[in-house]
């Protein structure tokens, strides 16, 4: 451990890889502050999502209905943090994707799958009227849902086919006593408390302004991030900060990773890292 960082608070994002960040951070002495600035998270308990991962795996599924690019993405983590993400990967392979549109047809894309069957629509009723069109007795489907919507019609519809479903969801929204962290974290930078915050990605910036436009805090946001020390780990969320007329104290140059980002950082207060 280092001191380079020390007597400094940082506001982290709440990321895929907080701790990874945090931790870097912690090392160099810095005190960090971990807050929600995304909408969409993974789950609290990975359990229940490791356990589906397991029966996928293990050839339990003839088909999976994939409705969300977002949910394979978070079966894609899960399973990496697991140690089995190729496994994974080859088990989707093996099997009939029924993918609800083009985001999780994208996702599959991202894992080098191409294959699968498009629904009629992207909505339930497409995925639906799809299905009626496969074969499906005695079919054991996965199927992939999103938060807040058990979709009944959609496993009802499987169940009228012949067909049993084991459904995950494998990712949360922010609730709202995470909002209110937000909400906190605006105010503490607009009181001066806040040394930096760390900037990952660009979703995490258009929530901590949608919820300065919610709580009536806009002002309070402009001054946070005007008197805040700012760092953003690439060009894209820091030329969306350069057009809210607000300057950027370290980037990396090229390698837009978090150890570059944490050595631009120790940088932007004076240390002696070397630019990566």
């Amino acid at each position: 451990m280092t001191d380079r960082l020390a007597n400094l608070t940082i506001l982290v994002p709440e990321s895929r890889e907080l701790d990874l960040f945090a931790g870097m951070l912690e090392g160099e002495g810095a005190k960090t502050l971990r807050c929600p600035l995304v909408t969409i998270l993974d789950l609290a308990d990975p359990a229940p999502v490791e356990a589906w991962l397991g029966r996928l795996v293990a050839g339990a599924f003839d088909d999976l209905i994939l409705m969300t690019g977002e949910g394979l993405r978070r079966l894609m983590g899960v399973a990496g943090r697991a140690g089995i993400k190729d496994e994974a990967v080859a088990a989707i392979g093996r099997l009939r994707p029924i993918i609800r549109g083009p985001k999780p047809a994208r996702a599959l894309r991202e894992i080098a799958l191409s294959h699968g069957v498009g629904a009629e629509a992207p909505t339930t009723d497409g995925v639906i009227a799809t299905l009626a069109k496969l074969e499906l007795k005695g079919h054991r489907v996965g199927v992939q849902l999103y938060p807040g919507n058990p979709n009944a019609p959609l496993l009802d519809a499987l169940k009228a086919g012949g067909a049993s479903a084991d459904a995950i969801v494998p990712y949360r929204y922010a609730s709202d006593s995470e909002t209110a962290a937000v909400e906190s974290a605006i105010l503490a930078m607009a009181a001066g408390g806040i040394d930096f915050i760390a900037f990952t990605s660009t979703p995490q910036l258009d929530r901590l302004v949608k919820v300065a436009a919610e709580r009536g805090l806009e002002a309070e946001l402009k001054q946070g991030l005007g008197r805040t020390r700012i760092a953003v780990a690439g060009p894209v969320v820091g030329k969306l900060l350069e057009d809210m007329g607000l300057t950027i104290a370290a980037m990396p140059e090229s390698n837009f990773h978090m150890k570059p980002l944490v050595n631009e950082m120790i940088r932007a207060v004076g240390g002696s890292s070397p630019r990566s």
